[in-house]
């Protein structure tokens, strides 16, 4: 409390101290700096004064701006609304036309058999054929009379002569193979526009195929694009061989897609003849460390098997054989001592299930083609089928029907423009599709003798068609119609149909090369038949 008391007192007398009046002499300049004191102060209050109206300006402004943003969140807003409406529409304007779209290729698939029969399509087409000068009935008789029947004698003995001389050497080539470890050759037979009976440049060229099948105990298990199985775009019209035991039934048996245990065993299938890629496969002809058969393996084999019987019964002939072509396994010339030459193509093939559909080891290969598939992928081939085609509709049709000679001419007619402008993206098989397609879609007397001249227009019409649009559509696969008396595998029929003008769409160069090509064609057609004309006596 003390002490308290002490610190108050304390206080006081040091204030009583401080105070100004008490010491007027010592702090005279209080009295003298008040003005500049009240003047510093007025200062100040102008100054806050002049704050305070800076502050409302701002206050101001900032509502004014709010107020704008406002009116602008109230503009957007409605136009995100109206934005809205608009953006729906046109998302139903666009799937209208999506679903109109697709409507019209879908109705374009599922009638692209029917085409050719319209002429009022027909007539839309036709575009390069402005100003073309085409060749009467007469010209065009006469050509085929005298130029083209004149070379149906020389085909027929040239068949004669290869189709002896090859089952001669296949039956040498069964001699010198092992049947316990070597592949099984079969009878060859013709394909191809030799038999039939439209080839027409030459050289002829016999194309002859040989099924071959593996030694027992195995067997060939085929698969195709179109079997279910993942196939690349690429890779379309492609399949792959297997080779497997005979005794290995793999849709039947359980074992491979169960587990059975340790102490389980498979009364059908032992662990000694499960099939496994050893050396074993690789006699087999399989690519290495695999079961799948090799194209590649294929040839040497062939090529060998080849050359051994043909020096077993080469003492009998006087000419010699020997390999043509060096990536072809069987393209094989017959030279005589007199200079002149025959070549053909014997090339191995594998039969497709129970049916004359096959896999071919090498096949043609145009400029239209892209990256050469592997070794294990296998060329489907529907040859038989087509020769079958021709002959049965050959028999509905008038006597001397125009068909052929129509494909004929525009075989001739492409082959000397390639002559001299070059090769093109074309090829014979293309041109023997588009006539198989209007075989399909015309009445049997459209083909009458008298009709060439329109006929062989419809070719170049739908052809030109084909080209414009990059599709042509190969001529069994996904074809529906195609006649019962055939007996086409029906998995072929039900697949979809395979664009055989799809790397046109890949190489624009090949396919601006083949239209000129074909145009150009078509302006020289009068010229290349009226000069082929005056050769003929």
């Amino acid at each position: 409390m003390p002490l308290g008391i002490f610190r108050v007192c304390l206080v006081v007398i040091t204030a009583i101290v401080n105070h100004p009046l008490l010491f007027p002499k010592e702090n005279g300049t209080v009295p003298e700096n008040s003005k500049e004191i009240i003047q510093k102060m007025k200062e100040r209050e102008e100054s806050l004064r002049l704050e305070k109206l800076r502050l409302e300006r701002e206050i101001a402004e900032q509502e004014t701006t709010q107020k704008a943003l406002e009116k602008a969140a109230e503009v957007v807003e409605e136009s995100k609304e109206e934005k809205g409406c608009w953006d729906m529409w046109t998302a139903l304007s666009m799937v209208i036309f999506l679903l109109i779209e697709l409507w019209r290729q879908d109705f374009q698939e599922g009638n692209w058999q029917d085409t050719g029969g319209e002429e009022d399509d027909m007539a839309v087409l036709g575009k390069a054929f402005k100003g073309v000068m085409f060749p009467d009935k007469a010209v065009l008789a006469t050509f085929c009379e005298k130029r083209i029947l004149g070379t149906t004698g020389d085909m027929a003995r040239m068949r004669e002569m290869v189709e002896g001389f090859a089952d001669d050497l296949l039956e040498a080539l069964r001699s010198v193979c092992n049947r316990d470890a070597d592949m099984e050759v079969e009878d060859c037979m013709g394909v191809g526009s030799m038999y039939e009976n439209w080839r027409v440049r030459k050289p002829f060229v016999c194309d002859l195929i040989v099924p071959f099948a593996p030694p027992e105990p195995y067997c060939f298990r085929s698969q195709t694009w179109c079997s279910g199985d993942s196939f690349p775009p690429d890779k379309q019209g492609y399949g792959t061989i297997e080779v497997c035991r005979a005794d290995e039934d793999v849709t039947g048996c359980i074992c491979d897609k169960t587990k059975l245990g340790e102490d389980m065993l498979c009364l059908l299938h032992s662990q000694t003849n499960t099939t496994k890629p050893t050396s074993e496969m690789e006699d087999l002809l399989c690519f290495k460390n695999s079961q799948y058969l090799d194209a590649d393996q294929v040839m040497k084999w062939f090529q060998i098997a080849v050359t051994k019987a043909w020096n077993r019964i080469s003492h009998k002939y006087e000419f010699d054989l020997f390999f043509s072509l060096l990536d072809s396994p069987g393209a094989l010339k017959i030279k005589f001592r007199s200079g002149k030459s025959i070549s053909f193509n014997l090339t191995p093939v594998v039969q497709y299930e129970n049916s004359d559909v096959y896999f071919i080891s090498h096949f043609p290969r145009s400029s239209l083609g892209g990256d050469i598939p592997s070794s294990t992928h296998w060329f489907v081939t529907f040859a038989v089928y087509e020769r079958r085609f021709i002959q049965l509709v050959s028999k509905m049709l008038p006597a001397n029907a125009c068909h052929v000679s129509c494909l004929q001419i525009l075989s001739f007619l492409h082959g000397k423009q390639c002559s001299l402008t070059g090769p093109s993206g074309l090829t014979n098989y293309h041109l023997k599709t588009v006539l198989l397609h209007l075989l399909q879609a015309r009445a049997s007397q459209d083909w009458a003798p008298e009709n060439l001249e329109a006929r062989l227009q419809d070719m170049l019409k739908y052809l030109e068609k084909c080209l414009h649009e990059k599709k042509l559509y190969h001529f069994f696969i996904g074809n529906g119609k195609v006649p019962a008396e055939l007996g086409f595998p029906i998995i072929f029929q039900r697949a979809e149909p395979l664009n055989l003008f799809r790397p046109f769409v890949l190489c624009r160069e090949v396919y601006r090369k083949t239209v000129d090509t074909f145009h150009e064609m078509l302006r020289n057609m009068s010229a290349l038949i009226n000069e082929y004309m005056v050769h003929i006596p």
